[in-house]
């Protein structure tokens, strides 16, 4: 037995009073919206863009990663279920509360809602909005990882390490210490919040097209391979695959980040002007 294991017992819960409650995931999701709205708020009044638009523009990221999201984890996880009971399978995806969120289909959802955001708002470049809304995606990720984390779900697998974690409230698997993978995450995120809000505040105006966007994609997803080594499987049909499904799916983001980042530096204009 480990003497210096880590034992988390927190509740999910905040506080409940009858059928209302409020859940330290929801209110570290909504943090995370609240405050990457005031940073983007930021960025429009120092590129002296119209911030009419950031109700429209907020309302475009909610939709796009609850939405994303949630299509995201039955599609990739649960798409057996649909034809079973296509009505039910339809309620339980679009009405909370959520009980699983795909970072993959977020990640989709995002890139195709700004898409259609820029046909209705022509002004903008699609590489503009998406070089600023990865640095608060990036601190959005490190909220709902921590809420994860609170949440005692996603756990990682056994492990002796000095920092492993009893989840005493995830009752999914064996009561042993784990790797805690959702701070792993977590910090991972706010590394790069960090890091790309820094390359932000050189940059500004400048900012290579695309080049914040690569760099998001790259630096999410490639960590996502490697640390799903050290989570357990999400669903039973991952048991018996080479490579989980998080794992296979982060492989082609890995590659469009590629691209896009060696095309931004390739096209990048001259930063010291």
């Amino acid at each position: 037995m480990l003497l210096n294991q880590i034992v988390w017992d927190v509740s999910p819960t905040i506080v409940k009073i009858g059928s209302f409650e409020i859940r330290w995931y929801g209110l570290l999701f909504a943090l995370g919206f609240l405050i990457g709205f005031q940073i983007i708020a930021r960025i429009f009044k120092i590129e002296r863009k119209d911030e009419n638009d950031l109700d429209k523009l907020l309302l475009t990221m909610i939709l796009s990663i609850v939405l994303g999201a949630r299509i995201g984890h039955y599609v990739f996880y649960e798409g057996g279920h649909f034809m079973e009971n296509p009505g039910a399978f339809l309620w339980d995806m679009l009405i909370p509360p959520y009980s699983g969120l795909a970072s993959h289909g977020a990640a989709f959802g995002v890139l195709l809602g700004l898409f259609i955001f820029k046909k209705r708002n022509p002004t903008y470049d699609y590489l503009w909005l998406t070089d600023r809304l990865v640095i608060v995606s990036a601190l959005g990720g490190a909220f709902i990882r921590f809420g994860n984390f609170m949440n005692s779900e996603i756990v990682g697998k056994a492990t002796d390490v000095p920092w492993a974690v009893l989840f005493k409230q995830n009752f999914e698997f064996d009561q042993v210490p784990r790797h805690p993978a959702q701070l792993y995450e977590s910090i991972s995120c706010l590394i790069l919040f960090v890091i790309l809000f820094f390359l932000y505040e050189k940059w500004k105006g400048n900012t290579p097209r695309g080049s914040l966007t690569g760099i998001f994609f790259i630096w999410i997803f490639g960590l996502r391979f490697f640390y799903e080594f050290l989570k357990e499987n999400q669903e039973k049909f991952e048991d018996g695959m080479a490579l989980n499904m998080g794992q296979i799916l982060s492989i082609p983001v890995i590659l469009f980040g590629i691209f896009v980042l060696v095309r931004a530096l390739k096209n990048k204009p001259n930063l010291n002007s």
